[in-house]
């Protein structure tokens, strides 16, 4: 006895599954979900970041206060050493060739009838230090 088999082409391309709109629905519950804690994740990590680099850029403007801090006292040293009376005679005789005056050369001044005479005082600096 012979078999035969016939084939039937069957063709599926109509048929749809059901999707139950509560499934849908959930399916975008835990996506939206799952968005929003990776977003508070990544604002977390880039606000911890953003932190650490404001304390190294804080860092960095401390050492540069410190470094012109001791720049300008250095810098009032120096001001200080080149207004000293005794380097100041010194460059008058030495390189200027000033003298002291001889009691000769020294005269009164007149003053006109309606001139003031103005008060010397003592300045802030010299008054500091007395």
């Amino acid at each position: 006895m012979t078999e035969f088999y016939t084939v039937k082409q069957i063709d599926n391309s109509h048929l749809r599954r059901p999707m139950a709109p509560n499934r849908v629905r959930e399916c975008v519950r835990l996506v939206s979900l799952g968005a929003m804690l990776a977003l508070c994740a990544l604002l977390y990590a880039w606000q911890h970041f953003e932190t650490i680099q404001l304390r190294y850029d804080l860092e960095s403007l401390r050492n540069e206060r410190a470094q012109a801090a001791e720049f300008n006292q250095q810098l009032k040293l120096e001001v200080a050493g080149l207004r000293s009376p005794g380097r100041i005679d010194v460059i008058a005789r030495r390189q200027l060739g000033l003298t002291a005056p001889v009691p000769a050369q020294i005269a009164p001044m007149d003053l006109p009838p309606n001139a003031v005479m103005a008060d010397a005082r003592a300045s802030g600096a010299q008054a500091a230090q007395r």
